[in-house]
């Protein structure tokens, strides 16, 4: 029984495993054990507040598996139309008539003993709670459920409906009662007396669990899950069998990683962030790189370790985990008058006896060696760096010291804490794609290599070693060249990615001259007398005719497809290759208004319902696989009812329309004369005159 530092927590007596493994045997060989005491304790259980918005986040991540982000972009739409208060609060109040409703409907779904005799208040724990809207629930004096809205709703925001509507009735209703056993064994075994003891739990009374149990984070030790088992009924005195006796090792595991909804509620702890800010917080981490996603789990980069490094050494004060709750407090007592904010400002940023100001750390910022703050000793001669195309090893030569450092790249993929000794040197001992030399290319003389690039191997073609170079510099000696107005630009080197299918480590030249070679001629179309060519792109191998292009199904068919089978691939449909795989969704039922089987496509917005005439978007955060048969026909009958969208180029062509005929009677009128002229410059300046006297007179009467 240790604590967290290591450390006995009482005195026992301390077994080893063989010890451990002895004893079972012992235990298993004495055959029975007696119940020397069976201790009953009678406990409640309190419902949880309603939520506010951090407490929503927190629970849509655990049970909804919704992220921040989303979270708050379905309560608002809820929100917007008319279901649920507004969702950025930090209140746990209820408004009177919420909670008569909540008590209410709660007698109505669950007895007269659901409810307390007085209805419960709950109070913010948070100092800095702005409590200016109540807690987030149902809408309205009489709460709709979940049931009532069921066909109004998405089947996301259905969901987050039923767990608000859940909170907000639990938060009312009557405590939980439970009675937790603890029975001890007392046993004779090895000439040892052992005593075992076991805890079981039920509850007595559900109370507001009939309506609500809160979302558990993830567990620090799986036997954490053996707990609140229920017990067989024994008395004191009661021979037990013993079936089965087992030494098990028992290892207490690190602190899970963060999820957004624990990261949530560290945030809250720690009064970083408003609550309305969370779901921005956790987006500008994960949109600039600092965080990636492995499941649920934010797991930090190489990048997040530099920027922190950074922000600790030369921006202390202003990182510390107190200095957002504080500054809030600051901005609190100048709100109320209690501080100048003049004052405030100035001790801030010039700094005082307690803080050493912003202008001091500013004024300094040209001594900060980022190239020391981005780098990470992994072993004694590897170095981790950040740099423009993710993170990389520099490794340096003990034997050659003033070498420059080998760079090696390390996969993106890789996690912080798995970049051990190790696995430096599996990286270092790793073989090098760029020191393959392939061969020569007969046709012009230039070396083929093999390189690791980016965006992975390729190939390129290098010039070969000049015969007449220096073997001690490898340079040659020049003629003396004529002087240009102009440098002309050295011709850029031939390069081939390769084919997922091949290797670097395996790729032969002959191949490899293939490659380089792309596009290739499969022959000429009789009918157009257009060359057909094949090659790779973006998107895959393909033909091109012109401007006509044909996906193929496999890269080497680029190598291996004949004119005839070409040709034979421009005679059907250019769409009507693609294969119903290609769907993200397909039903086996027909839409009842348009008899045509329906699926679900990934368009250029998004994934989207169609039956070959209507299309209809997926709402945004829903999921796929959750969309069925039913939800889709509905949204294709929702679209057409619609009907087509309206055109609004016609008000735009007629205005313009309009104005070109302005300017064109504007061109055709005959030119003025001087007389002309003059008689419309005093016309515009009595006009204004008058406009100007007007405008005074107005003035004047409104301040009369």
């Amino acid at each position: 029984d240790f604590d967290d530092k290591g450390e006995l927590k009482r005195a026992v007596v301390v077994l080893g495993e063989d010890d451990a493994v002895s004893l079972a045997k012992a235990v298993d060989a004495a055959g029975s054990a007696k119940v020397a005491n069976v201790e009953a304790k009678p406990g409640t259980r309190r419902p949880y507040a309603p939520f506010t918005t951090s407490t929503l986040q927190q629970e849509a991540g655990r049970k909804l598996g919704m992220t921040a982000k989303i979270a708050m972009s379905v309560a608002q739409s809820l929100y917007e139309r008319g279901y649920i208060t507004y969702m950025r609060t930090d209140s746990i109040n209820l408004s009177a008539q919420a909670v008569q409703a909540a008590r209410s409907q709660a007698v109505a779904l669950y007895g007269d003993k659901a409810i307390p005799a007085k209805p419960r208040v709950y109070a913010s724990k948070s100092k800095n709670a702005q409590e200016a809207h109540e807690a987030i629930r149902p809408s309205g004096d009489t709460f709709r459920t979940p049931k009532d809205v069921s066909g109004q709703l998405g089947r996301d925001e259905q969901r987050m409906y039923d767990l608000i509507w859940k909170r907000t009735i639990a938060s009312q209703m009557s405590d939980a009662k439970l009675e937790t056993t603890t029975v001890t064994l007392e046993q004779t075994a090895d000439g040892k007396k052992l005593g075992f003891t076991a805890s079981g739990t039920v509850y007595t009374f559900k109370g507001f669990l009939e309506a609500y149990e809160e979302g558990a984070d993830e567990k620090r030790n799986k036997g954490d899950e053996d707990q609140n088992q229920q017990l067989p009924q024994v008395v004191v005195g009661d021979e037990l069998d013993v079936n089965d006796a087992e030494a098990k090792n028992h290892e207490t595991s690190p602190k899970p990683r963060y999820t957004e909804a624990t990261l949530v509620k560290a945030l809250e702890e720690r009064g970083i962030g408003r609550p309305s800010t969370f779901a921005s917080i956790i987006g500008v981490i994960l949109d600039r790189g600092y965080v990636t996603k492995r499941g649920q789990a934010l797991v930090p980069t190489w990048l997040a370790f530099s920027v922190i490094r950074l922000l600790e050494r030369h921006f202390g004060e202003l990182v510390d985990y107190d200095f957002t709750a504080e500054l809030e407090e600051d901005l609190d007592r100048i709100a109320r008058g209690e501080a100048d904010r003049s004052e405030w400002l100035k001790g801030f940023y010039y700094g005082g006896d307690e803080h050493p100001g912003l202008r001091g750390i500013v004024d300094n910022l040209g001594e900060i060696d980022a190239r020391e703050l981005n780098a990470t000793p992994i072993t004694d001669t590897a170095t981790l760096r950040f740099g423009k195309y993710g993170p990389y090893l520099e490794v340096t030569d003990p034997e050659k010291p003033d070498a420059d450092p080998r760079r090696i790249n390390v996969p993106e993929e890789l996690a912080p804490d798995e970049l051990t000794p190790e696995k430096v040197q599996e990286l270092v001992d790793a073989p090098v794609a760029g020191n393959r030399v392939l061969g020569e290319n007969p046709d012009n003389g230039k070396v083929v290599v093999v390189k690791d690039g980016r965006f992975g191997p390729y190939l390129e073609e290098t010039e070969p070693e000049d015969p007449e170079a220096d073997p001690a510099t490898g340079e040659v000696a020049e003629a003396p060249k004529k002087k240009t107005t102009k440098k002309a630009a050295a011709p850029k080197p031939r390069r081939a990615s390769l084919f997922k299918s091949m290797s670097p480590e395996t790729i032969e030249l002959d191949t490899a001259l293939k490659l380089l070679n792309l596009p290739r001629t499969v022959g000429i179309d009789p009918t157009s007398e257009e060359p057909i060519t094949a090659q790779n792109g973006r998107y895959g191998p393909y033909l091109k005719k012109g401007a006509d292009s044909r996906s193929l199904e496999a890269e080497q068919q680029i190598f291996d497809i004949t004119l005839e089978e070409a040709l034979e691939v421009y005679t059907k449909p250019k769409y009507g290759a693609r294969r119903a795989a290609s769907a993200l969704k397909e039903f086996e039922k027909e839409d009842p208004a348009s008899g045509k089987n329906v699926r679900i496509r990934d368009g250029r917005f998004g994934a989207y319902v169609t039956d070959g005439e209507t299309n209809a978007t997926i709402p945004r955060g829903t999921n796929v696989d959750d969309v069925d048969f039913a939800a889709a026909v509905q949204l294709l009958a929702d679209k057409r009812a619609k009907g087509p969208a309206k055109k609004r180029t016609t008000a735009r062509k007629t205005a313009a329309k309009s104005t070109t005929a302005k300017k064109t009677t504007a061109k055709k009128a005959a030119p003025k004369t001087d007389e002309e002229k003059a008689a419309a410059r005093s016309a515009a300046a009595k006009k204004a005159a008058a406009t100007r006297a007007a405008n005074a007179a107005k003035k004047k009467a409104q301040r009369a």
